[in-house]
């Protein structure tokens, strides 16, 4: 199934992400993780990619959305990126993915790791998206930013790029971590006016060590609000009280974003399966109201 078909039911859809794991570690130590996010029943789950040296794709990733999609049977959705990957790298993985009933790709650009040089068939995510739509009948999925890409000039600039993502055939977008909802909200209404009517999932990251989130944001360029940086002020010293902290502030972003009518909630769960679990449990009773 594309995901975009999991939309417009009358519900919101769940999803989460994971992320292989490290290079010597072995790719089946991910199942401890995968069998706890069984439980909670996600719509969706998204594998990262990463950079894989000389042969150019993560195996990994590919490995690790066929487990999910042929041992778990949850839909998977695996990350490709343009500086990770070749034209002949795209092509083989597409190859793999439909021999394994993988039925969607996340199509990103990607952020240059200094351990391997880049690929340079493709430049931006829209690049990938048209290529794989003309090559496959894979359902392309693409990233999109409330707060803008920390490289776009301008707000207005950034949607205009995102309707290019769209019309170079993204058929559904998930957003990176934001902290406030005003900041999401307003990002919708920018993109419905510019005519991108595609299904959008709100990303969402629980705050569970304040160094980690410090990290994302100075990567990601999300904002902190005065009500987060206060849980971080109080609480940034005292591992147990932020974790509780952090997922209540998430829980109570995902119930608020769930009555203002999202399409979407697709957690960034960092392999942490018991996380995900307290924040799916709290919130699988209003997703169907």
């Amino acid at each position: 199934m594309k995901l975009c078909e999991l939309f417009g039911q009358g519900r919101t859809v769940f999803s989460c992400e994971i992320f292989p794991p490290k290079k010597d570690a072995p790719v089946d130590s991910i199942y401890q993780t995968l069998d706890g996010l069984k439980d909670i029943r996600p719509d969706f789950i998204s594998v990262t990619f990463g950079a894989g040296g000389s042969s150019g794709l993560n195996r990994s990733t590919h490995e690790i959305a066929s487990i999910i999609q042929n041992q778990y049977h949850i839909h998977a959705m695996a990350h490709l990126t343009c500086v990770g990957a070749s034209q002949a790298d795209v092509d083989t993985l597409l190859e793999q993915l439909k021999e394994d009933g993988v039925e969607n790709i996340l199509a990103l650009r990607g952020d240059v790791n200094p351990d391997y040089p880049p690929k340079t068939d493709f430049k931006y995510a829209s690049e990938l998206a048209a290529y794989i739509r003309a090559h496959s009948d894979i359902g392309v999925s693409a990233a999109c930013y409330p707060e803008g890409h920390p490289e776009s000039p301008d707000l207005v600039s950034d949607v205009r790029y995102l309707k290019e993502k769209v019309d170079a055939g993204a058929q559904h977008l998930v957003s990176q971590l934001f902290f406030d909802n005003e900041d999401f909200f307003r990002f919708l209404e920018r993109c419905r006016i510019a005519g991108i009517d595609v299904p959008i999932e709100a990303g969402i990251m629980p705050v569970l060590s304040a160094k980690s989130i410090q990290r994302m944001v100075s990567l990601c360029g999300a904002s902190l609000p005065q009500k987060l940086t206060r849980i971080l002020a109080r609480y940034g010293d005292h591992p147990q009280a932020l974790r509780e902290a952090g997922i209540a502030y998430a829980i109570d972003q995902i119930s608020d974003l769930i009555a203002g009518g999202v399409d979407g909630i697709h957690l960034y769960t960092m392999n942490n399966p018991d996380v995900a679990k307290q924040i799916a449990g709290s919130v699988t009773s209003i997703r169907t109201l």
